[in-house]
């Protein structure tokens, strides 16, 4: 038998010379392969296969992405991605190899700008295709892995996945089809779909289907060659007929072969992987701090005594589609924040915020309601903050970039609002039936827990009201009503009442006396009041802040105000008012709440007296003029003690506060948040000596301009120790020791008394441990909090030594650190 080399070298076949070349005899047909059309053509056919199956796995890897997306648009960008960049490879390969990659990044960047021009129209985002490219270049990762889902194809979502397809594309094609590499030009679109999957995480079902027919189309692509005859013919052209065939019937076998290897493989790893799809994938989403807000917009409920004392402040400005809103458009409640969280002190949003597009996701109604849609425009004016006003519940927000907690339905702007703001906000505002509260349930279990809490330290007075509204009423709906009357009846508004809503805040809400400033408040008094009483009933409640315009036009201070609400299975969250109703005359709380003895008794603890005791006048002797009255001198100097007294108030009560605060930051909490006070603590500091620090600055920026601070304290203290004559006082930075606070001896350095205060590296330390609980959530520990407080309590108290004397009096009774935003 005459091998196929033989045949090759001899350029005959087995069963003889070669025929003489020449013209085709009339009449007979060129032998199959011999054309150069034909040629051609199956060099074209074999050179399909391998850009096809790059082509089709890159787009896979877009429909497997395009799972967390809300429409079709990701999907078709990321195919024209894969098309293009595989095209232009194949379109140069007659080119030197150092041409193709500049070539491609061009067509990249026209594919990218068009691409992102779709995504800006299709999000309907405002500004030029320049600003909508650099804002997404600057935040497209995070933006990428903080978004809710289904995503938002707008141009900060699209980005990455584009231009990953498209670099996929361009290492897959050159690999594959310059050095013929097949198998190892798949590994660029095998790691672009692995990143896909991981993106997706567990926020959609399996990938099956795109799953297998990725792994169909490689094999596909690997049963055909990729490199060609060198002659760029057929291996079995110029064969006889009979070698011809078994040549092309042992390519055909190998060709098989290879397929059955790989479904072979696949059908042993099948069951691995099938094993694998019920569990939970990896969320790298947790890996990623969602947008945070201050603490003006983490408890918006203090707000509301400030707007009550400037009634007049404009803050938005609202105009209601035409019928959007139904019949009662006068009622519309402006939602700006919902708080479910209370730890006893105060009342919290707790939102984890995820980046939205123009469309939010929708829930389900409650059976037996009527939804409305309410579109409205709204202007922002004098409000400040990142909430963002909407009427309940969100639907579609065009005009500003927002993000979205879907527990509590509130919105923010991360970028903040500011004067000027237009945008538009579609809301479906849900109305319950109200035939069903009398009879409906309540929701218990770990779902509604948090909405259940009760902090610890409730006054036992609060509980008793409570235990006395709820044993008259058992049907929950009976228990809110009660609650809701019991405040409206016995309880004054007024717009000058302190603000603050602790439990010792709400006890003299409630129980205070009436001559001393008690039984009045604000809506935050009667909101908060309500929702813990109805906890404490058994009652899930939340208090929401909002506005309540009388119509379109102007949303001013006074409309702002703030309401309980209470959560009903079947029905939903049904708010209620508490508020009294106008000209109404309130009535003693004893007439109807009469507290039992507690223990220990109340001699030791006395009640406040309702009236005041008319205490009768000392008899005087008659002046000297026989003028009745006061002299000048008793006047003025009963005044001036007075004064002297009110002063000394003010400045027990601010050092009271200021030192309440510092222990608040340092001593309670987990540890990061023990960490986050001490480092409020270190910026406050700075701010008090005349150093203020950006909020727009690093951890590390800061601690480098603390270093050069505390330089500098030093170095005026040394100063002044040179100065100051012999025996003169010098101000000393107190040594902290084992026994000043509990937290042990640290290796802060000398007292300053002695020249020396905290190390340089201290402060950069903190700043360490800060970005670890930013970027590392729940891995600080106590010793590290520990550590973060004797730095921060070891800078505070250099900072201060280094002032003047007076500035230094000053220092602890300073009102700034209570009223600062965070």
């Amino acid at each position: 038998m005459v091998s196929l080399s033989t045949v090759r070298e001899t350029g005959g076949s087995p069963a003889g010379p070669t025929p003489p070349s020449g013209p085709t005899p009339p009449g007979g047909a060129a032998p199959p392969g011999d054309g150069p059309w034909v040629r051609a053509a199956t060099r074209v056919l074999r050179g399909v296969p391998v850009p096809l199956a790059q082509m089709t796995m890159i787009a896979l890897a877009g429909v497997a992405l395009g799972r967390v997306y809300a429409g079709p648009l990701l999907t078709r960008l990321v195919l024209g991605a894969a098309l293009g960049s595989v095209l232009v490879s194949v379109a140069a390969r007659r080119l030197p190899s150092w041409l193709v990659a500049p070539l491609s990044v061009l067509a990249l960047a026209g594919w990218t700008g068009l691409s992102l021009r779709l995504a800006a129209a299709h999000a309907d985002l405002p500004g030029s295709l320049a600003e909508v490219t650099a804002d997404a270049a600057r935040n497209a990762i995070p933006r990428l892995l903080t978004a809710m889902i289904p995503m938002e194809p707008a141009p900060d979502t699209v980005l990455v996945p584009l231009v990953a397809a498209w670099l996929a594309g361009l290492a897959g094609a050159e690999v594959a089809l310059r050095a013929g590499r097949v198998l190892l030009g798949y590994l660029p679109p095998v790691l672009l779909y692995a990143g896909a999957l991981y993106v997706v995480g567990p926020n959609a079902e399996p990938a099956v289907w795109p799953t297998v027919a990725f792994a169909a189309v490689a094999a596909a692509g690997l049963a055909v060659p990729a490199r060609q005859d060198p002659a760029g013919t057929d291996p079995a052209a110029g064969l006889a007929p009979a070698v011809r065939a078994a040549v092309r019937a042992r390519l055909v076998a190998v060709t098989a072969a290879g397929v059955a290897a790989v479904i072979g493989f696949a059908a042993l790893l099948a069951p691995v992987v099938a094993g694998r799809v019920d569990e939970r994938p990896v969320d790298p989403r947790r890996y990623v701090e969602p947008p945070q807000v201050e603490s003006l917009d983490e408890n918006p409920l203090i707000r509301i005594s400030g707007w009550a004392l400037s009634p007049d402040q404009k803050l938005l400005e609202v105009s209601t589609e035409e019928g959007a809103s139904g019949p009662d458009q006068g009622g519309l409640r402006i939602r700006l924040a919902v708080l479910s969280d209370y730890d006893g002190v105060t009342w919290r949003v707790g939102a984890t915020y995820r980046n939205a597009g123009r469309i939010l996701p929708a829930a389900e109604p409650a059976p037996g309601g009527t939804v409305d849609t309410v579109r409205q425009q709204i202007t922002v004016a004098d409000l400040s903050g990142r909430l963002l006003p909407a009427v309940a519940t969100p639907r579609e927000v065009t005009g500003a970039r927002v993000a979205y907690d879907p527990a509590t339905g509130t919105l923010i702007r991360p970028e903040g609002l500011s004067p000027g703001l237009r945008y538009t906000v579609t809301s479906a505002r849900e109305r319950p039936d109200a035939n069903l509260l009398a009879t409906a349930n309540v929701p218990a279990g770990d779902a509604v827990a948090r909405v259940l809490r009760v902090a610890d330290g409730a006054p036992e007075q609060l509980r008793r009201l409570a235990a006395q509204l709820a044993d008259s009423n058992g049907a929950p709906y009976a228990r809110a009503a009660a609650i809701e009357e019991f405040l409206a009846e016995h309880y004054r508004v007024t717009a000058d009442a302190p603000s603050g809503h602790a439990y010792p805040n709400l006890a003299f809400f409630l129980f205070g006396p009436r001559n001393g400033g008690g039984q009045r408040g604000t809506s935050e008094q009667f909101a908060a009041a309500f929702a813990v009483l109805g906890r404490l009933a058994g009652l899930p409640t939340r208090v929401v802040v909002g506005f309540e315009p009388k119509g379109d036009g102007p949303v001013r201070a006074v409309d702002a105000f703030a309401w309980p609400e209470v959560l009903f299975e079947g029905i939903g969250w049904v708010p209620f008012d508490p508020m009294p109703r106008p000209d109404s005359e309130p009535r003693p709380v004893e007439e109807d709440f009469r507290p039992t003895p507690e223990d220990p008794p109340p001699s030791e603890v006395p009640e406040p007296t309702l009236e005041p005791t008319a205490t009768p006048p000392a008899a005087a002797p008659e002046p000297a003029s026989g003028r009745h009255g006061v002299s000048t001198p008793v006047l003025v100097g009963g005044g001036t003690g007075g004064l002297v007294l009110l002063v000394g108030l003010v400045l027990l009560t601010l050092g009271t506060l200021r030192r309440s605060q510092t222990r608040a930051r340092l001593d309670r909490g987990d540890p990061g948040q023990r960490i986050a006070g001490a480092w409020r603590e270190v910026t406050d500091a700075l701010r008090l000596a005349g150093r203020p620090v950006g909020g727009d600055l690093a951890a590390s920026e800061v601690a480098e301009r603390a270093r050069h601070a505390i330089v500098e304290a030093r170095a005026a203290m040394a100063a002044d120790r040179t100065r100051a004559p012999e025996g003169a006082g010098t101000p000393d930075v107190p040594a902290r020791d084992g026994g000043s606070n509990g937290r042990g001896p640290t290796d802060a350095g000398e007292p300053a008394g002695g020249g020396a205060g905290p190390r340089d590296a201290d402060v950069a330390e903190l700043a360490r441990l800060l970005n670890q609980v930013a970027f590392a959530l729940g891995t600080a520990t106590l010793e590290q909090a520990e550590r973060a407080a004797g730095v921060a309590e070891d800078y505070v108290a250099v900072l201060r030594a280094a002032r003047p004397w007076w500035r230094r009096l000053l220092w602890s009774v300073h009102p700034g650190p209570l009223r600062w935003r965070r």
